[in-house]
């Protein structure tokens, strides 16, 4: 609805509906499961586009989970070019953060490669918001199906195809979500995935 697509999402109105993938709103839970991976972290940087539409939502719930964990320092940055991811990790590592959660956004989808590299060479463990990151070498990664969000696209265009109006088709949100880990990458920064945390894992990759 920030951008102004549709009125509602329980009532789009127009000509537009479809899938929303509430990646954006993801930094509490993507911090708490960091910090189920790291108990004893004391600070923990969230990196966010502030060119994306989303930015200060990401900004203030990260904020707000972080104040809500005792003892943890919250680190925010903002990057809107490479230039500035790569800046962004310089000061991670001179405020010792302990981890970093990476907020959605196309353009740190873009630069998937160039994060993955930066955590590992700098040793700070990330937790993503797709797969591939995982895929690549990233540690963790938490958000919604992809693959469901598709699927319930189809069922959207097959209704429309056959006469329903898309005003009338509510906005979905996802309702199945995914927690992938890569053990090879843990193993290479020293940390240990615990068996709670291996249980939650939709894959886990070796």
């Amino acid at each position: 609805m920030t951008t102004g697509l549709v009125t509602s999402l329980s009532r789009p109105g127009g000509n537009i509906t479809g899938i929303s993938l509430i990646a954006a709103y993801l930094n509490a839970k993507k911090l708490g499961l960091l910090l189920d991976l790291m108990p004893t972290a004391s600070a923990i940087g969230a990196l966010v586009d502030p060119t994306y539409s989303e930015a200060t939502s990401q900004s203030e719930e990260f904020r707000a989970a972080a104040a809500g964990r005792r003892g943890v320092r919250p680190i925010l940055l903002s990057a809107s070019t490479e230039s500035d991811v790569n800046t962004a990790f310089a000061t991670l590592v001179q405020e010792h953060a302990d981890g970093l959660v990476l907020s959605n956004g196309p353009l740190f989808a873009t630069l998937r490669d160039r994060l993955v590299a930066l955590a590992a060479q700098h040793s700070i463990p990330t937790i993503y918001f797709q797969r591939e990151f995982v895929l690549d070498g990233g540690l963790m990664s938490y958000g919604p199906s992809f693959f469901d969000a598709y699927y319930q696209a189809g069922i959207y265009t097959g209704r429309i195809l056959n006469g329903e109006r898309p005003a009338d088709l509510p906005v979905l949100q996802p309702t199945k979500f995914e927690f992938f880990i890569n053990l090879k990458t843990a193993k290479k920064l020293g940390v240990k995935i615990s068996d709670n945390l291996l249980s939650l894992a939709d894959e886990v990759i070796e």
